[in-house]
């Protein structure tokens, strides 16, 4: 579909639906369930263990292809963490598994399909040993992490990096760098002469955006109808 025919009400509708979702499902599973999360697809989102913490105002994207995995594993008697910043962003097949411990920053973008990893989760000899290796994984404030790449285990990625897509991440990267690649390394650093502007001064005035996007989703639905969605759902065509 080009677009999206649902009437504005029925939109609302699943805006709560989707806010009470994650409130009953997932809040309970939650070390730390921050405030005004925004989820889209709620039940697209896994959580496994104890300590998993999410950070007020992030938003979660999920959908039944491509789920979000969220993973603190418990082995010998210890129990990995996973603890996400505030106004973060996470994208449809973000996977972050702990064993140890990972650590993501205030206002970090994770693209599709990124994987965060603090372990090796076998050892290279006794392949029965189901942990590995394993040291704490910390990204800073405000990285963004492109499209499939994959943060390994004892990685610092600092502060306003970008990591390019596809890249395997095995060794830290300093502050305010791009890097890509396989090993990943530094291709050049940002212009600090340029303002960087992060998610949380996007998102300052919480209230006002939420105002602004639901005007835009009125405007946007004004001429919809339910007849009209039913329509669309049942005999598709052209320009739909």
């Amino acid at each position: 579909m080009k677009k999206d025919h649902r009437p504005y009400y029925l939109k609302w509708l699943s805006h709560k639906f989707e806010k009470w979702y994650a409130n009953h499902f997932l809040a309970p599973q939650c070390e730390h369930f921050g405030q005004n999360l925004v989820f889209m697809k709620p039940w697209g989102l896994i959580l496994y263990g104890e300590q998993i913490s999410i950070g007020d105002y992030t938003t979660l994207i999920a959908t039944m292809e491509k789920r979000i995995r969220l993973t603190s594993w418990t082995a010998n008697g210890k129990s990995g963490k996973v603890e996400i910043g505030r106004h973060c962003l996470i994208c449809p097949g973000t996977r972050i598994m702990s064993a140890t411990a990972i650590t993501i920053g205030d206002d970090c973008m994770m693209a599709q399909n990124v994987c965060i990893t603090d372990a090796d989760w076998h050892d290279l000899y006794d392949r029965s040993a189901s942990i590995g290796n394993t040291e704490a994984v910390t990204i800073d404030k405000n990285v963004w992490i492109g499209d499939s790449a994959m943060i390994c285990k004892g990685v610092h990625i600092g502060e306003n990096a970008v990591i390019g897509a596809g890249s395997v991440v095995a060794k830290d990267i300093p502050a305010n760098a791009i890097a890509a690649g396989n090993p990943a390394s530094v291709i050049k650093y940002l212009d600090m002469d340029r303002p960087i502007i992060s998610r949380s001064q996007w998102m300052a005035d919480p209230k006002r955006m939420g105002e602004y996007f639901d005007a835009v989703e009125r405007i946007m639905r004004e001429k919809n109808s339910l007849f009209g969605w039913f329509r669309t759902m049942l005999f598709p065509r052209k320009g739909d």
